[in-house]
């Protein structure tokens, strides 16, 4: 007889957000001094080296799509990045895009380096963009995170991002069609702006 464990959802990831109109934490400091800045194509090369990459290639091409980047430098090293989208992205370890509306954006592929581990950059560097895009005008702030992230997901806490809806990936289904459920509590409004952002034949 097959478990019924392998007929179960499998989580797969949870959508956060930040509501950038309501305060944003004033007193989280990372452990260590750094500083936070917006690079442009001119990091290229350092950026790619932080991302474990050999050529500059891949960053160039999501500046020159319109793809913002937020650094955490510690004596002259990118210690911590993360980049943000505001129209549409690929969420590659689900196989989704993501469509952001007007006033909204989105934040991935954020990544602190193992040596600054533990010294609450992360955090930090989500306050601060959080903070900057608050200030150009911007009322959404959305992220993504693995299950099984935990530091990653306690980075998002102390930034002040709250957990709207947990992904699941439907084994019984056709290509094991995902499906988003939305958090206890979290509004069903967002919930089902986030579905329709990754509207297609893969979500339910």
């Amino acid at each position: 007889m097959t478990p019924a464990s392998e007929f179960d959802p499998q989580p797969a990831g949870t959508f956060w957000m930040l509501n950038l109109e309501e305060p944003l934490p004033d007193d989280l400091k990372p452990r260590l001094q750094a500083r936070f800045e917006r690079v442009n194509a001119e990091a290229a090369l350092a950026l790619s080296q932080a991302m474990g990459l050999e050529e500059p290639a891949l960053a160039l091409e999501r500046f020159a799509a319109g793809r913002r980047c937020y650094v955490a430098w510690v004596e002259g090293t990118l210690a911590a990045y993360g980049w943000v989208t505001f129209d549409e992205e690929g969420i590659g370890e689900l196989g989704l895009r993501i469509r952001l509306g007007p006033g909204e954006a989105y934040i991935w592929d954020c990544a602190t380096l193992l040596a600054y581990r533990g010294q609450r950059l992360y955090p930090a560097l989500l306050v601060y963009i959080s903070s900057e895009l608050r200030a150009q005008g911007f009322r959404l702030a959305l992220i993504g995170a693995d299950s099984d992230n935990v530091a990653s997901q306690k980075g998002m806490i102390l930034a002040g991002f709250q957990p709207v809806a947990d992904m699941f990936r439907m084994p019984g289904q056709p290509n094991h069609r995902l499906c988003l459920r939305g958090r206890p509590g979290a509004p069903e409004q967002l919930v089902s702006h986030i579905r329709q952002a990754l509207s297609g034949d893969e979500v339910g």
